[in-house]
């Protein structure tokens, strides 16, 4: 499934609490189905994880977007969600990934295919903090959270 050009796009960003403390292999898990499906529904976004919370960000068709929203807000692996945003959007922050992760707690993430470690990379940090969006702010606050 493929977004049309002239398809209006929508994200929601949310954060939750990992309901149990899952192993890296569960949160490798976890990715790999995220990545299929949201391959599947042409969703990108980004993915956080730091001290048992989660913080998400998915963006594409609004239908769709909200219909993964849905199958999340059941997933028992976490709780206490709280959509911290939702809306229309010009264009994707993610646009090349349809999962942006970095566990903060330390999975490994160079040897999962398809996703971008966002925060720990310095390609081009003057571009970066020139177009800081809602959801990579959040991302930053996540990120340095004591």
């Amino acid at each position: 499934m493929s977004a049309s050009s002239s398809q209006k796009l929508f994200h929601l960003g949310y954060v939750s609490t990992e309901t149990g403390n899952l192993s890296s292999q569960e949160i490798i898990e976890l990715l790999s189905v995220a990545h299929r499906v949201n391959g599947e529904r042409d969703i990108t976004g980004l993915l956080l994880h730091r001290e048992r919370s989660f913080y998400q960000v998915l963006e594409g068709d609004e239908a769709l977007v909200m219909q993964t929203f849905e199958s999340i807000e059941r997933d028992t692996r976490h709780t206490s969600i709280d959509v911290l945003f939702e809306g229309d959007i010009e264009s994707r922050e993610f646009p090349d990934w349809r999962m942006g992760f970095l566990n903060l707690d330390g999975v490994e993430t160079e040897t999962l295919q398809g996703f971008s470690d966002l925060l720990s990379r310095d390609d081009n940090p003057k571009d970066f903090l020139e177009n800081l969006s809602r959801g990579k702010r959040l991302a930053l606050m996540f990120r340095s959270m004591e």
